[in-house]
């Protein structure tokens, strides 16, 4: 638990140092005065590289023993949004003509198919 306090508290002085920067980057860990810190792609990265003397003087301030930052770009997966699926409706009218039009159809080989498939969407979509 303390340590996990520690890498929280590191965290936030981070973000006051950098807060355009922070909300993108993360603290991976910080031991023998080498802080890593995971950027989500390469262009995060290369900007942060450019505070890096800018935060080591600022976290040092603060009372951090920060030798050296490295830099880890971490790639994580984007969260795939929630699939919702599409509810179809259709008018009753609309069904009442499937149902018809199964019914009304000549009896054969050739449209015994069709007959069934129209007959299973009208119970499906029926009232």
């Amino acid at each position: 638990m303390p340590a996990a306090s520690r890498m929280a508290s590191l965290q936030q002085d981070v973000a006051k140092t950098l807060p355009l920067i922070a909300g993108s980057c993360g603290v991976l860990s910080f031991e023998e005065g080498v802080l890593v810190l995971g950027a989500p792609n390469a262009a995060v990265a290369a900007r942060l590289k450019q505070q890096v003397p800018t935060l080591t003087a600022a976290l040092q301030k603060r009372g951090w023993t920060v030798n050296s930052i490295r830099l880890k770009v971490q790639v994580t997966q984007p969260i795939a949004p929630q699939y919702v699926p599409r509810q179809l409706s259709m008018p009753d009218s609309a069904v009442d003509a499937f149902k018809q039009l199964g019914q009304d159809l000549e009896q054969s080989g050739a449209n015994a198919d069709l007959v069934a498939a129209l007959n299973r969407l009208a119970a499906r979509r029926g009232k």
